[in-house]
């Protein structure tokens, strides 16, 4: 379990962040459940919570507003939308759960950048500027920003972007390391991101490709960031970001969990998500974790198909004893 880390400070407007690693917000994948999992293992890590419409949030159509528990700080609660006012509204309601307000400029799928929403905005740097007034103007905590390199390949905007949200008053911003037009194809280009060093004077976090301690180290020695956030790659893993704080802290690798200890892991996972959400749509939204499990197993694929069409709690874990029973054989 973990043990006492030295204090890697990374200052946030008036917040201090005790960790150079962040959670990256991932829709539908960082609840309240995975957060919670997670702050098991990191007591200092910067959780974001998964991305917040903001209309749905101010018109109450989103009444899953049990966000937190005042357990999760440091926490940052990520906003999604397009619309200054509704922005800052909804910044206001989640400002008493929040230590951060993030702003989504960085999604890149179709049905939020066709709503001019997530990364749209990098082509309209004036409404995302009127945004993070708005939001800046109507909160007391910090205001951050995440979105990537650029439209496009050739398109890249960046480093003017970010110089635009630091004038706005954001305190920091995350940036992954690919173009809209990339999604999640190709790899991060890490030595791009480099190129903010010296051009704005806040924060900023690298973001993309980031799956174990080493890659992590290799990240910020090549981005030159003050932090990364790493996202789904600690669907499947809880303990990866406390053991990339370990190595980045104190130069320690500690041993990746080995299959028996994922599989624990995952059933607290899923026993956590049921105990939220109730039995039957906790297990259905359940379902797109179990890959991130059991990968690289023996029969996977069998495995990963039994298991999502799977609706009995009971069958499943017969499913993950089988799972381990045919490993040790």
């Amino acid at each position: 379990m973990p043990t006492e880390q030295k204090i890697c400070e990374i200052k946030i407007g008036n917040f201090s962040v005790n960790s150079k690693v962040s959670l990256s917000p991932l829709a539908g994948i960082t609840d309240y459940v995975m957060r919670k999992l997670l702050r098991e293992y990191s007591k200092t890590c910067l959780l974001t919570t998964e991305m917040i419409s903001s209309e749905a949030l101010v018109q109450k159509q989103d009444t899953n507003i049990s966000y937190s528990d005042n357990k999760e700080s440091p926490v940052s609660f990520q906003i999604e939308g397009h619309k200054p006012e509704l922005m800052a509204k909804s910044a206001k309601i989640l400002e008493k759960k929040a230590d951060i307000i993030d702003i989504n400029m960085g999604c890149p799928i179709n049905k939020i950048v066709k709503g001019n929403d997530g990364c749209a905005l990098m082509k309209n740097p004036e409404l995302a500027k009127d945004i993070v007034i708005a939001v800046k103007e109507t909160v007391n905590i910090p205001v951050t920003c995440k979105f990537r390199l650029g439209w496009g390949l050739d398109t890249k905007n960046f480093i003017e972007f970010a110089q635009i949200m630091q004038s706005a008053g954001a305190s920091a911003v995350t940036v992954h390391a690919r173009t809209r037009s990339q999604m999640y194809s190709g790899n991060a280009d890490w030595k791009e991101l480099s190129n903010l060093k010296g051009e704005i004077d806040i924060p900023y976090f690298a973001n993309g490709d980031i799956d174990s301690p080493e890659s992590a180290m290799k990240c910020l020695e090549i981005s030159d960031a003050d932090g990364i956030a790493v996202g789904r790659a600690s669907m499947g893993d809880l303990s990866l970001i406390y053991r990339i704080e370990e190595y980045i802290n104190t130069g320690k690798l500690l041993k990746e969990p080995n299959l028996p200890e994922k599989i624990s892991m995952l059933k607290k996972h899923l026993d956590s998500e049921i105990a939220f959400r109730g039995e039957e749509t906790g297990i259905k939204f359940f379902r797109k974790f179990y890959p991130c499990y059991i990968k690289n197993i023996r029969g996977g694929a069998e495995y990963r198909h039994r298991l999502v069409t799977e609706l009995n709690y009971k069958n499943i874990i017969s499913i993950l004893d089988e799972i381990l029973l045919n490993e040790k054989n």
